[in-house]
């Protein structure tokens, strides 16, 4: 299975969700439908980064990677894309994002199918009821998901706990992302609290764990891999936020600027921002900050900043932060003993997770 790992995730996830969609669509028709597109959702897109780590954690714990108990943890791990699902859905409605993956977004969709069918109240209205709906939907089928799994008791109780953990992670990482866009908090403390509540404990650090304790390793191996996974996940998060200023829509499948429309307080604006402050260039720090959370901002204002970005020296320091965690993630990595190929499997995606882009 380690081959083709992807595809093996994409059958568990195509065969739960046409079950549950098959039950659902007999008892209540019209929720079946509903349920299609978030299958679309689920299915139409992603790297499958979480449950990838995941696996290759309890391969270096020991895992077999084929037989019985493989596809158990496999379907434990699929479970992985629902959470995902849920956060996408329910972040893209917070930031009110028209695209993603190149498509409407999940409230953006069904507030046109509301349009386009004359139904009764406002489109946007009834856009994102649906979309909080079925984001809740992915998270409690998640937990189905994951319980379903056919593992011995033991190993399931033991993976539980960061699972318990990581969902409550990832929401509290998606409040505390609106909280610092309310606030307007500029500091560098709180956007990387953001970066690790809402991006690095539940895209990596915590997959890993959950990876090893399906494996049963023991509490240095798991320590040294959730140390190796936090910094690989800020590293991720950062690289991210410079591919949301920089990166190719086609690629991003996201409008570039989005961040500064909905006015995320990232690390590389804090520190621009910061910069452009202590310097004295008062007009640069203005301009800015008047595109943070700007619904119309301009492609003229989208491209200054970016250059000013680059001028005040923000984005040679993320690149530097980004190398620094690689480095450090990487000695934790080298810290233990993995049965192979794991090791080498992890490194290669950590680097993959932070590359700068060609």
């Amino acid at each position: 299975m380690d081959g083709a790992l992807a595809v093996h995730v994409e059958r568990h996830l195509s065969d739960y969700l046409e079950q549950r969609r098959a039950g659902m669509a007999e008892m209540a028709p019209s929720f079946g439908s509903a349920v299609e597109s978030l299958a679309a959702f689920v299915l139409g897109g992603g790297k499958r980064i979480r449950p990838t780590f995941a696996w290759w954690a309890w391969r270096g714990a020991g895992g077999a990677g084929s037989g019985r108990e493989a596809e158990a943890v496999l379907r434990a791990v699929s479970a992985l894309e629902l959470i995902q699902a849920c956060a996408l859905v329910h972040d893209d409605l917070m930031d009110d994002s028209a695209v993603r993956r190149g498509k409407p977004t999940v409230h953006v969709e069904f507030a046109a199918r509301h349009r386009e069918r004359g139904w009764l109240g406002t489109p946007e209205r009834f856009g994102a009821a649906a979309a909080i709906l079925l984001g809740d939907l992915a998270l409690a089928w998640a937990d189905d998901m994951y319980v379903s799994a056919e593992l011995p008791a033991d190993r399931r109780a033991a993976a539980l706990v960061p699972w318990q953990a990581m969902r409550a992670e990832m929401l509290a990482g998606q409040y505390l992302d609106v909280l610092t866009q309310a606030k307007g908090d500029e500091s560098a403390a709180a956007s990387l609290s953001v970066a690790r509540m809402k991006t690095a404990a539940y895209t990596v650090e915590r997959p890993l764990h959950m990876g090893a304790a399906l494996a049963g390793a023991d509490e240095h191996l798991v320590a040294a891999l959730r140390a190796f996974g936090a910094d690989i996940g800020l590293a991720f998060q950062l690289r991210d936020d410079l591919l949301g200023m920089y990166g190719d829509t086609d690629v991003t499948g996201k409008p570039a600027g989005d961040d500064l429309r909905e006015g995320k307080r990232t690390l590389l604006m804090s520190i621009g921002l910061g910069k452009a402050d202590a310097a004295g260039r008062a007009a640069d720090a203005a301009l800015m900050r008047s595109a943070l959370g700007n619904d119309n901002l301009d492609s003229a204002t989208v491209e200054r900043t970016r250059e000013l970005l680059v001028d005040l020296g923000a984005v040679a320091e993320v690149e530097q932060r980004i190398g620094e965690l690689t480095e450090s993630a990487m000695r934790a990595l080298g810290g233990v003993d993995l049965a192979e190929p794991a090791g080498d499997v992890l490194a290669g995606l950590a680097v993959s997770a932070t590359k700068r882009a060609s």
